[in-house]
């Protein structure tokens, strides 16, 4: 036993690597690249720490090259679903007995396990996973997983450090106790690691979860699980269950044990489960704290004093990288007349030269999009649009004989309110829409108005008062605001991430706010001198 008030080490950010030819972390890359690609994994359930197969399975695919299988992962029914809760609860009690310093330890050494052993591993997963170039996946599976696990240590300890003030001949304390029950983590596809946070951020606090990923990233988070293993995560405090959102979140959310969600993902699918768990409140024993990122139609507005070039570069980043399946990715742009001929010229000359392909081939830019449905739901968005007479600037085409490969397209559009300026398409379509610059205000009212979203959103000026003004006006138009920057690219202790309005609860990933959810504080009051008579000196005669 430690005899001693322990403090985690101070968290600084993973520095990127940068996978430039000659470094060794490329060569250790392309090596796991390789090993991964030539193997086909099966990869099981776990439950209580046990690998847990089932017969029915689901396929884990290439997206850039769909032909070619990497795995096959088993899908949990009634039976493995409740064997998971029943594991997650009972885990808890000897987890959350645990000292805080204990359970940071854990997390600790998975942040160290994966900046050096894990990190080809987890990268060359993502990117063959879910299609993402190698910038894309270092920046993602490796440093932002990386600063989740060493931050969130950070953030845990000082929460438990939070004490109220003691009068004379008293002590008061609060304790930060787990949440009673167990916690539902469902995460997404496009970020492995939010994969890896949503279920462990309400571990580190002592709290046990029932992990949900997408199918899309099995194959991602077979390795996250294998990673968390072997830092020394106990049986049973997370439990990894495959499955579509029907046939696992239904009996989860039925559990009269749930006390947590933690969600990323559609819109639609949280207001779902919200839906689900408000039918259900009497079941439950304590009101489940409900923590949700979902959508977003995300905003550059430029002014005309924007500095053009890097207005350009923003654009064309924060809406292409990872072919757009970010919910930060710009997907709607308010460019005012008096630059646009300049504006459009370089942004289209910079489409231009974006290669599409492969992402083993390490001078593709883009990848693939995640499935054939995302390939069907962006080919869409692009047609309607030829449908309706917008012009078609750059990209527009497409193909999937080898891989699902959207080509980045750029739209102009007439309407402020066409569909692929209000609807989420989260994928590479952007679309803008060009305003008189003498009206700058009537467009700034469009901007806050047209999306039901509020996730991020930027602004391009050089002139200060503009930038003042427009902060003011879109204040509550993105919970993740940046200034002459593009609207991407959150990064854990410096933009604590999440929106609010149909993007989510605003809990902030990447800050002591989200962690502060998963715990129940109890406060306790000792009387060191307690009273001995009822009697107060106001009751005695004068």
């Amino acid at each position: 036993m430690l005899n001693a008030q322990a403090h985690v080490p101070p968290p600084v950010n993973e520095p990127v690597l940068s996978h430039a030819p000659g470094s060794p972390e490329r060569a250790a890359l392309r090596a796991e690249l390789a090993r991964l690609s030539g193997a086909e994994l099966e990869m099981p359930l776990v439950i209580d720490g046990k690998a847990v197969t089932t017969g029915k399975l689901g396929t884990a695919v290439m997206p850039h090259a769909h032909a070619h299988v990497l795995g096959r992962f088993h899908l949990a029914g009634p039976a493995e679903i409740g064997a998971a809760i029943d594991a997650a609860v009972k885990a808890q009690a000897d987890w959350a007995r645990l000292p805080q310093s204990a359970r940071a330890a854990v997390f600790l050494k998975a942040a160290d396990l994966l900046a050096t052993k894990y990190r080809p591993v987890l990268n060359a997963a993502t990117m063959l996973g879910q299609s993402k170039t190698a910038h894309q996946a270092e920046i993602d599976a490796a440093c932002e997983l990386i600063d989740f696990f060493r931050f969130n240590v950070h953030f845990a300890e000082r929460i438990l450090a939070e004490q109220p003030l003691s009068g004379p001949g008293m002590w008061n304390q609060v304790d930060a106790r787990p949440l009673e029950g167990f916690v539902f983590a469902v995460s997404p596809f496009n970020f492995t690691s939010i994969a890896g946070n949503l279920p462990t951020a309400p571990a580190i606090l002592g709290n046990t979860a029932v992990w949900k990923p997408a199918s899309t990233a099995a194959y991602s988070a077979h390795f996250i699980m294998q990673l968390l293993t072997e830092a020394g995560l106990p049986p049973g405090v997370i439990n990894l269950v495959y499955g579509s959102g029907a046939a696992v979140g239904d009996r989860v959310l039925d559990s009269p044990h749930l006390a947590g969600i933690h969600f990323t993902g559609s819109t639609g699918m949280f207001q779902g489960m919200w839906r689900r768990v408000a039918e259900r409140l009497d079941r439950y024993r304590t009101y489940p704290r409900l923590v949700g990122e979902t959508g977003g139609k995300d905003f550059i507005f430029a002014h005309e004093s924007a500095d053009r070039q890097a207005l350009a570069v923003a654009i064309v980043r924060g809406a292409f990288e990872f072919q757009g399946q970010k919910c930060s990715a710009a997907s709607r742009v308010y460019l005012p007349a008096t630059i646009a001929d300049d504006v459009r010229q370089r942004v289209v000359a910079m489409i231009g030269e974006l290669t599409v392909g492969d992402v083993r081939d390490f001078s593709n830019f883009m990848g693939a999009v995640i499935d054939k449905n995302a390939y069907r739901d962006h080919t869409g968005f692009i047609e309607h649009a030829r449908a309706e007479g917008a012009k078609i600037l750059a990209g527009g085409t497409y193909d999937d004989q080898l891989g699902w490969f959207v080509q980045p397209t750029l739209i102009e559009t007439e309407n402020p309110k066409s569909k692929t300026m209000c609807e989420e398409i989260f994928g590479p379509v952007l679309t803008w829409y060009v305003y008189d610059a003498a009206r700058v205000d009537d467009a700034l009212g469009l901007c806050d108005e047209t999306s039901p979203y509020a996730l991020t959103g930027a602004v391009f000026a050089q002139d200060r008062a503009f930038i003042e003004r427009a902060s003011l006006r879109l204040r509550h138009a993105a919970g993740n605001f940046y200034i002459n920057d593009k609207p991407t690219g959150a990064v854990v202790g410096q933009q604590p991430f999440g929106g609010a309005r149909a993007s989510g609860t605003n809990d902030k990933a990447g800050s002591l706010w989200n962690l502060i959810r998963w715990v129940s504080p109890r406060t306790i009051k000792e009387t060191f001198a307690p009273p001995t008579s009822w009697r107060y000196p106001f009751l005695a005669k004068d």
